[in-house]
This record gives structure tokens, sequence and C-alpha cells, in this order.
């Protein structure tokens, strides 16, 4: 079983390997997701090279975005090979880019389509499909837009809906300011479980601190936290043990820093670059002392050709904070 009540959601060019190895060394339970990748870069790309991952990762989903049901499919048989927990549709990204490949929040727009997808992944794995989504797309923002949308694709075998409580505006607007601008309106997605309390509903947008995440869980199912986690990974410290109950220890950030740094020290003998690592983990002393030397020393050597561990090391020695 997948326990989705707290979850560190897909950020394009972010949530990479690294990155999901840095954070699964704060918390065990997180659900992880990978950045989004299209069904072209997986089936026509290297694949290995975007959808290998280290076990200690587990549990992570894998985010597809497209619109090809056929491509969905076969590049849902590819990913069955690297042992994910979950393969998730992405009908909530607002890019131009992925506007112009017909996926992303615009399927919103055709429940049909984003349905007839899912079937297609469905049928091709035994893996739980999910899909993430907006409140609404454009002038299409209504809440019984909303439910007839979840409803139809409800109707494909989809049981665990990801909902962005924040509607998309395809024109006008950026991807940043789709995360800033369109309101939020969380009482849309509690209506939303009222309404199909079969489904497994995550809601994600706006969430900062674990306290606002335990409000939420008293409504939803879970709960998904994207670029606070990111500028501040020690956020994730104590999930497993206030969000799931664990019973172990919660680490310091010196102790996940210096279990990384073995990380990165193996990384660096297979020829990953340092700063691809690297850059990770600049929030994690966030609002401790010598947090600014510890970030300004990395940024300002990591991307050397030269670089290697003791940058990292050093790193560490300017700041003070457990």
């Amino acid at each position: 079983m997948i326990d989705r009540k707290f979850c560190v959601a897909p950020m394009l060019d972010w949530t990479d390997r690294h990155c999901r190895y840095f954070l699964r060394l704060i918390s065990q339970h997180t659900m992880l997701y990978t950045e989004m990748l299209t069904t072209g870069a997986i089936i026509h790309g290297d694949s290995d090279y975007h959808l290998q991952m280290d076990a200690f990762e587990h549990p992570v989903a894998l985010q597809l975005g497209g619109s090809s049901p056929a491509d969905l499919a076969t590049a849902c048989k590819m990913a069955a090979q690297y042992d994910y927990a979950e393969i998730n549709l992405n009908c909530g990204c607002p890019s131009d880019r992925v506007q112009n490949g017909m996926f992303g929040a615009v399927m919103m727009k055709d429940a049909e389509i984003t349905a007839n997808c899912v079937s297609a992944m469905r049928e091709a794995v035994d893996l739980p499909i999910t899909v993430k989504h907006r409140i609404g797309v454009d002038e299409y923002d209504s809440y019984e837009f909303l439910r007839d949308f979840v409803g139809r694709v409800t109707e494909s075998g989809c049981e665990v809906f990801l909902v962005h409580a924040r509607k998309a505006w395809l024109k006008g607007l950026s991807p940043k300011q789709n995360r800033e601008i369109p309101e939020l309106n969380y009482d849309r997605v509690y209506r939303l479980k009222k309404d199909f309390p079969q489904l497994e509903i995550i809601i994600n947008g706006g969430v900062t601190t674990l306290e606002q995440s335990k409000e939420h869980l008293q409504h939803l199912d879970g709960v998904m936290v994207g670029r606070e986690v990111y500028s501040n990974p020690y956020l994730l410290a104590s999930v497993d043990q206030d969000i799931y109950g664990a019973s172990h220890g919660v680490k310091t950030r010196r102790q996940i820093a210096e279990e990384f740094l073995q990380y990165a020290d193996n990384e660096l003998s297979k020829g990953t670059k340092l700063n691809a690592m690297t850059r990770h983990i600049l929030g994690l002393f966030h609002g401790m002392p010598g947090a600014r030397q510890f970030r300004r020393h990395i940024s300002e050597n990591a991307h050397k050709p030269s670089a290697t561990i003791e940058v990292l090391s050093t790193a560490l020695s300017k700041t003070t904070g457990e």
C-alpha cells in the first residue's frame, strides 16, 4: 500500500534522482515524485538516463506528460522495469511548451481524452495510475466542471487525484505566475472529497508548514508540498514522526549533510558533476548560523571542472548549525 499522506510535488528541473536521494535522507515515509518526463523523452531519448533511480529513493512515483494513449502506454511499460510505485499523469502544467504538445493543464478541457489516456496506462501496467490536475483551466473554472472532469476520469479506473487548488490560465500568465496569481480555493477540493468519498484526494498549492498539512488532513487523504520543501528541505525532518507516527529519531541537518556527502562522493566516482548534486542541498541550513556562507561556498565552487567532494566538506565547516 502507498501512503500519500505527505508528498513532495513533481518539480520540473528540480526533483531529479539526486534531489530525491537527498530528500529521502531526511524522511523515510514521504512520497516522492519525479519531475515531469514527456513520453517522447522516454520513448525516443535516453530512457535509462531519465528513468534510473537508486533503490534508496523508494517509494517514488513517475510523472508522465503526454496525451497519446498509445505513447503513454509504451512509456508506462518502459518505466515498469524501474520499480516505480506509481505512475502519475500530468494534467496541470500550464507552460507554453506543454500546451503546444497538447498535454498538461489543457487536458482538463477534454475529460474524454484524459480518461482514454488513463485507461491505456492502466491496461499497460499493473501499477496505480493517478492524475494531477488543477481545479479549473481558463474560463472552465466552475465546481461543476471540476466535478465532471474527475467523474469522467474516475470511470476509466483512476482512484487517486492530486489536486492543485488553483485554476490555470493558459494565456497571459507564466508557469511561475500560475503558481501564485490564481486564487487558492481549498474549499473546492474539500467539496470534491465529499462528493467522491471513495476516491483518494491529495491537495497541493500554498502549503508551507506541517501545521497547515495537519489541518488539510482533517478533510483530505493527503497533502503535497512543492517549492517550500525545495527551499527549506528540513521541513521534512519531522514528517515521519508528526504525520506518519514513526518512532525513529529526527536527524540533524549536519547528519543529513554528512550522509549526502558519502552519496556525492560515490556519484563523483561514476562521473556525475558535483554541482548536479549540490544544487539541491543549498537550503538545508535555512535560517541557521552560517547558512549564507554554506550556500555561497557551494555556489561559487561546485560548478568548477576540478570540483571535488572537498567543496561540500568545506561548505559544511562554514556553518555551526546542527
